[in-house]
């Protein structure tokens, strides 16, 4: 098993639901967190102060995470504040819907640009600077394999999230870092909930056996597990959905 304590994690997306779940996790756990945030610096802010006011460390970067630059400085501000770099959890990404035939390029384009650009950009750099006993967490979807119409778009780009991770997990032989995608199921967060009716809310609510939608603590659960002890665990996608099918 892996000890958490002088771990240091980045987790992009980390004032949204799922993210925000995810840096208090690991904190709780002794993991010095980076909270990345694009746009929302108050609501990094108040997760950084969340995890200080219970003896943690965090602190909060800005910056856009398709762009080389801005996101090497998550890792320079990793290092120099933390002394490394341990844990990649890239939660950030869009969920724009429409049906394929309506969709406006110029919106597809968007999405390829956060969510497959930006995964590859901190996956870049997570495999060039992450410590020995490293993890890479990377966030997909279980619509891939739902296939629920007007998410084509952003099911496709979530597939191409889980080909560079597995691919990425076998060209890291050797360095002792693990790479894995989460594919969760329709959680609470804002980004799902966002533009939907509640009677649609509450259906899809009940596509699981446990009838509810997940939780972004349900979903931190996972990523603190394979930020630690889930060392053989490695180049798979996990399905984090209480069973929906």
């Amino acid at each position: 098993m892996t000890d958490t304590i002088d771990r240091v994690a980045i987790v992009t997306g980390g004032s949204g639901g799922i993210g925000r779940a995810s840096a208090l996790r690991l904190a709780a756990g002794g993991v010095a967190v980076v909270v990345h945030f694009h746009g929302n610096k108050e609501r990094a802010d108040d997760t950084v102060a969340a995890i200080t006011a219970r003896g943690g460390r965090a602190i909060a970067v800005g910056g856009d995470i398709a762009e080389e630059r801005t996101a090497t400085e998550l890792f320079d501000v990793a290092e120099r504040e933390f002394g490394g770099v341990d844990v990649l959890v890239h939660t950030a990404g869009i969920m724009p819907l429409s049906p394929i035939a309506q969709l406006d390029l110029d919106e597809f384009d968007r999405i390829h640009r956060i969510n497959v650009r930006g995964t590859f950009v901190v996956d870049k750099l997570a495999a060039q600077r992450l410590r020995p006993g490293g993890a890479i967490i990377n966030f997909s979807t279980s619509i891939t394999r739902l296939q629920a119409p007007n998410y084509g778009a952003y099911a496709a780009s979530k597939g191409a999230v889980e080909a560079i991770s597995l691919i990425l997990a076998r060209e890291l032989r050797g360095r002792d870092i693990t790479v894995n995608t989460v594919a969760p199921g329709p959680t609470a967060t804002p980004l799902f909930l966002d533009g939907k009716r509640p009677e649609l809310i509450e259906q899809i609510a009940r596509s699981n056996p446990f009838e509810r939608l997940g939780t972004p603590e349900d979903i931190a659960e996972t990523v603190a597990f394979l930020a630690g002890p889930a060392r053989w665990i490695n180049g798979q996608t996990l399905f984090v959905n209480g069973g929906a099918a």
